[in-house]
């Protein structure tokens, strides 16, 4: 890949070998492959001294976004997304309209209280 910097997955101190003209040692590593629903398949290295349980069993694909898992014949399935929710759909499953509307009114009143304009009854 062009534009690297030569060091990844180099042992620590294979700089200073490198500046004297030597080969850059490279750690002993192991390929992971990883495939999506639409079988894109993502190769992740890892330490060949990892243990196998520190190994994920699913990542999130960087082409798709979908999860992918190292199962090619069975990919998993992409995980149904809930949608975002903004702040005043928040409000309103913890507010009845009527109790907006109290609300609204006690901080208009604090608001005109402050500014100095509260309207006598």
């Amino acid at each position: 890949m062009a534009g690297t910097t030569g060091i990844r997955g180099a042992r620590i101190g294979a700089a200073a070998s490198s500046l004297h003209g030597d080969a850059t040692p490279m750690a002993d590593r192991i390929a992971v492959s990883y495939w999506d629903a639409q079988g894109n398949e993502t190769v992740r290295w890892y330490a060949a001294d990892i243990a196998e349980e520190d190994i994920p069993e699913t990542i999130d694909s960087p082409r798709t976004g979908l999860p992918a898992g190292r199962d090619q014949l069975n990919p998993p399935s992409a995980s149904t997304a809930v949608p975002y929710k903004t702040h005043f759909e928040y409000v309103q499953e913890r507010r009845t309209a009527d109790e907006g509307e109290q609300l609204l009114a006690e901080a208009l009143e604090r608001l005109r209280e402050r500014r100095g304009t509260v309207k006598s009854n």
